[in-house]
């Protein structure tokens, strides 16, 4: 029976405040869909949707095949049902499901954040371009700065779909990460050539702002599917350096960025510079301590 304490939740209300009882109405995301037959013989849809907050099942038991048909995995939907629980895990009973539209459909509305705030990690960033004294590395550094886009992309791009820094903004966060070791590595070692090791710590990953699509989960575009983030990053750089770096600076930087997951990441290539080892092995530690304070030691 139907208490007063029955609500409807809006739009804005997260999966993780919903409770057993209210009624739903907003968008989600789309992460599972599958047609299922009953008990009875009668089909009816299963789905897992998702924000931020988290996840939870859905089913649709009336109507399905007219449902199904209006919207599709890795969709953002919106919903209208209603919260029960069954078998001690909560599940939206749902009356109505369509692919949504218009401005509600914001997919960084629904994928993972990172905890780290951008507007300072946008301000690392700049100062540690500033440590950069070459001219034409800096050059270099500061074209890319400079490029709105470019940094509307880098600011939302993860460094990857599963693995360590997945989720938005992650990308950033590991640069800054790699390229501040890079730096406090070059006081270490001081025949590194430190402008060298710190751009391309600042450039390495450049490729994952083209490697990435943005909906109901991470995807991959067309060019990250068929290159992957080393080549694009080879031929953003390119496109940047071409009339910024002499010959020598160039294949200095794009070495360092090719190699950066190591040699056998490029076959036949052996390491050629003491910045492309630094790059390789700094970058191996910050993913690999991410990745482990992410996913366990085991993962």
């Amino acid at each position: 029976m139907a208490s007063s304490d029955t609500n409807t939740e809006t739009s804005t209300a997260t999966i993780a405040s919903l409770r057993a009882g209210h009624d739903v109405a907003g968008v989600f995301a789309c992460t599972r869909k599958e047609r299922l037959i009953a008990r009875t013989g009668t089909p009816y849809l299963a789905i897992e949707l998702r924000d931020r907050s988290g996840a939870i099942e859905a089913r649709a038991f009336a109507n399905a095949d007219l449902l199904a048909g209006r919207f599709e995995r890795g969709d953002l939907v919106e919903v209208n049902g209603h919260v029960d629980r069954f078998r001690d895990k909560l599940q939206i009973e749902l009356k109505t499901i369509a692919k949504a539209q218009g401005s509600d459909a914001d997919p960084a509305t629904f994928l993972p954040v990172a905890y780290r705030d951008m507007e300072e990690l946008d301000g690392f960033l700049e100062h540690l371009a500033r440590e950069v004294y070459d001219p034409a590395f800096r050059a270099l550094l500061d074209t890319l700065i400079a490029d709105d886009e470019l940094r509307s992309a880098w600011r939302r791009a993860p460094c990857t779909r599963t693995g360590h820094h997945s989720y938005l903004g992650g990308l950033l966060e590991h640069t800054v990460a790699v390229a501040t070791l890079a730096q406090e590595t070059s006081l270490l070692h001081i025949k590194l050539n430190s402008d060298l090791l710190l751009t391309a710590a600042i450039v390495h990953d450049i490729g994952r702002t083209r490697e990435f699509t943005y909906g109901a989960e991470i995807g991959v575009t067309e060019e990250g599917r068929l290159l992957g983030h080393l080549q694009i990053g080879q031929r953003m750089i390119e496109e940047y350096a071409r009339d910024i770096l002499d010959e020598e600076r160039r294949l200095a930087l794009l070495h360092c960025v090719l190699c950066h997951h190591g040699p056998d990441a490029a076959p036949g290539r052996r390491f050629g510079s003491a910045e492309a080892l630094a790059l390789f092995r700094i970058n191996s530690l910050d993913a690999t301590i991410k990745g482990a304070l992410e996913h366990g030691l085991g993962g």
